[in-house]
């Protein structure tokens, strides 16, 4: 797809140190390898570095020597690492001995590099769960300014050219917040509408999705989604969003004429974001399954740093996409 190539191209442009905290598993080791040939973004690989050469040796991934390669258990750095998460930590009750044992998790020391100045994001997820990939995450790297939730955007790619940006549609959240209280719907708004910006480019014009439209229906489920949008108006006033909106007065620009003529964003909307995590997940992957449209991600939001989440299932292909995608969003960091 063209917006991929030009999220690698701009990747290949601005190098960024990515870390990959599951150093051994082979499939992030295959894509690793395949990002280091075509130049996209320098990589950090956390784990046992004879392990690492084995399987470079074994499965032909001759690129992977042009990592840095750091060996958790016997890093010349532990204790600047420690001392990093023991200072941050330290008002929650961690002692300096659990900093150092924590400091050799390949998932927290992923997150001190980062904090520390050495990486610029990191992606993990390939072994892990969300839940340990993000912990760590927030207790080092934390949320940006006025930022209290991490959510997670999609990229939707559909063959139906004439939604979104030429098929292109950024949809949230679909992978951490169950249930958002307004407030953190409208931090959804604003994050995914950076997360428009940061990976593809492209201007955000943010429609906030509820079963109504502009109060042609009457419920505490559509005033959340009302309430959250001014909120969100308020955050980033240099954003196009609007709600309530149906998903088709969302996206279809004769209907969105219809029920929201006076709106900048209806019939328009090149950003979704569901107001629940239920409507988000079930609502991309019929979209993906029964409209062919392929989905990117999911990609957290809301960090001061990038910090990706793979799937457990994921492809060696969803790997090097996402560590373009994570260095995309290192690069934004950088230049705001």
């Amino acid at each position: 797809m063209e917006f991929l190539k030009k999220i690698k191209a701009r990747a290949q442009e601005h190098l960024q140190r990515i870390v990959l905290p599951e150093g051994t598993e082979l499939r992030t080791l295959t894509a690793a390898n395949n990002v280091l040939r075509d130049k996209v973004a320098k990589l950090i690989l956390l784990g046992n570095p004879a392990v690492i050469a084995q399987i470079a040796k074994e499965h032909q991934l001759t690129y992977i020597q042009e990592a840095t390669i750091v060996d958790p258990e016997q890093n010349p750095d532990l204790d600047k690492y420690a001392t990093l998460l023991y200072d941050l930590r330290k008002n929650k009750g961690v002692t300096f001995e659990q900093a150092v044992e924590l400091a050799k998790n390949p998932l927290y020391l992923g997150c001190l590099m980062i904090k520390a100045g050495d990486a610029d994001g990191a992606l993990a997820g390939a072994n892990n769960t969300t839940g340990n990939v993000l912990r760590p995450a927030l207790q080092i790297i934390k949320t940006l300014p006025g930022v209290s939730c991490v959510s997670g955007a999609l990229l939707l790619c559909s063959k139906e050219k004439q939604y979104g940006e030429n098929g292109l549609l950024m949809v949230a959240d679909v992978a951490v917040m169950p249930n958002p209280t307004a407030e953190e719907l409208a931090q959804i708004a604003v994050t995914t509408g950076y997360t428009m910006r940061a990976i593809a480019g492209i201007e955000p014009r943010i429609a906030m999705l509820s079963f109504s439209t502009k109060g042609s229906a009457s419920h505490e489920l559509v005033d959340k989604v009302t309430t959250a949008t001014k909120l969100a108006q308020q955050m980033a006033p240099d954003m196009a969003i609007d709600g309530e909106l149906q998903a088709d007065s969302a996206i279809v620009p004769s209907v969105g004429a219809l029920k929201a003529p006076d709106s900048k964003v209806a019939g328009s909307a090149n950003t979704l974001v569901f107001p629940s995590i239920e409507v988000g997940n079930i609502s991309y992957k019929l979209v993906q399954r029964l409209g062919g449209a392929e989905a990117i991600g999911p990609i957290l939001q809301g960090m001061a740093a990038p910090v990706n989440d793979l799937s457990r299932g994921c492809s060696i292909t969803d790997i090097e996409q996402m560590i373009a995608i994570t260095a995309s969003q290192a690069i934004a960091a950088k230049s705001n």
